[in-house]
């Protein structure tokens, strides 16, 4: 207990040193500039869709909105600015049909090599692979699908780029993502390094750690390599005691592709595969119920700036034998302005 009370300790006095330092930093750094005019901006982003269902045990029919992001964005000098957001969305709980939750409320500091972001802020774990994606209104990236991280928590994160071909980062979290803001004496440590060796390709490696009464450690391996009008990536990620569970450890990998046909028009192609361990004395793997494989196509197409259309192809085959393989036909819209 006391090793624990300890470890908690100085991982505090961590997070309140790297905060008193970046501020530090930030004021040390921060120039006025006669010439800039602060200003600010609205941020909205809307994504929506009309699907089928089926299945051996019957089809289904809806329209969805799954996600509307409602947010300001202020600049107060070139380098510093601040960012409020909220995420309204489907709880998927209760009977509560759509619910709105503070998605960011950061304050960052930016200049050419180095960041720093404080407060309800976006976290590094996934970005990368997000953003190679490309598809976020049609489908989460894996981490984020598959409940390996939330997207966004509360805490501090920082990035230095020592060289163009190089990127760290390093953040301290709270854990508990941004629906449930909770004080306790349990924080995420974590540390990323993006690499771009040559043009076009990405290379990343990620890992993390969160302690409680076991310790919850992820893995994330990630290539992406984009040339003219083809983009790939490849990730496997695997995580230990998830949820702070002990064996409650899961991984999987998810490949995609796309290809631009024309200026307005990408085709892509996705591949999950998720699988989780069996526990001592179990017969199934602990998440058998949500293990399986996801095949996804489908096009986008964007007749003007910020408007995006969809229509997808996607198949869900579980590794539970008790279910049957579910395909899903959709047309998903992305609205930003």
């Amino acid at each position: 207990m006391k090793n624990i009370t300890k470890m908690r300790n100085k991982t505090t006095l961590i997070f309140i040193l790297a905060v008193i330092t970046s501020m530090h930093f930030i004021a040390a750094n921060a120039q006025d500039d006669d010439k800039f005019i602060p200003y600010g901006r609205p941020l909205v982003l809307v994504f929506t869709n009309i699907n089928s269902t089926f299945n051996k045990d019957g089809n289904s029919k809806g329209i969805e909105l799954t996600r509307a992001y409602l947010g300001y964005e202020y600049f107060f000098s070139k380098n510093i600015s601040a960012r409020v957001n909220m995420d309204v969305g489907d709880p998927g709980v209760g009977k509560l049909q759509m619910t709105a939750f503070v998605k960011n409320a950061f304050v960052m500091y930016k200049n050419n090599n180095f960041s720093a972001r404080f407060g309800m802020i976006g976290v590094d774990q996934f970005s990368v692979q997000e953003k190679q994606w490309g598809y976020r209104y049609i489908y989460k990236s894996f981490q984020d699908e598959y409940s390996y991280s939330a997207s966004a928590d509360l805490g501090a994160a920082f990035e230095y780029s020592p060289a163009k071909f190089i990127s760290l980062d390093f953040s301290v979290l709270n854990g508990e993502g941004y629906k449930k803001v909770q004080a306790d004496s349990t924080l995420k440590m974590t540390f990323g390094a993006t690499f771009k060796p040559v043009k076009g390709l990405v290379l990343r490696t990620y890992v993390d750690m969160m302690k409680n009464d076991y310790n919850q450690k992820s893995l994330a391996l990630y290539a992406g390599y984009s040339v003219n009008k083809l983009k790939t990536g490849l990730e496997y990620n695997i995580q230990k005691n998830n949820g702070m569970l002990n064996e409650h450890d899961f991984s999987g990998i998810s490949a995609y592709v796309s290809l631009a046909l024309a200026e307005k028009i990408t085709v892509f192609g996705r591949y999950d595969k998720l699988q989780s361990v069996t526990m001592t004395g179990r017969t199934n793997p602990w998440n058998y119920g949500k293990d399986g494989q996801l095949f996804m196509a489908g096009f986008d197409y964007s007749p003007t700036p910020g408007v995006k259309i969809a229509p997808t192809l996607s198949g869900w085959s579980p590794d539970d034998d008790t279910k049957s393989f579910t395909t899903k036909i959709a047309l998903n819209f992305e609205l930003k302005f």
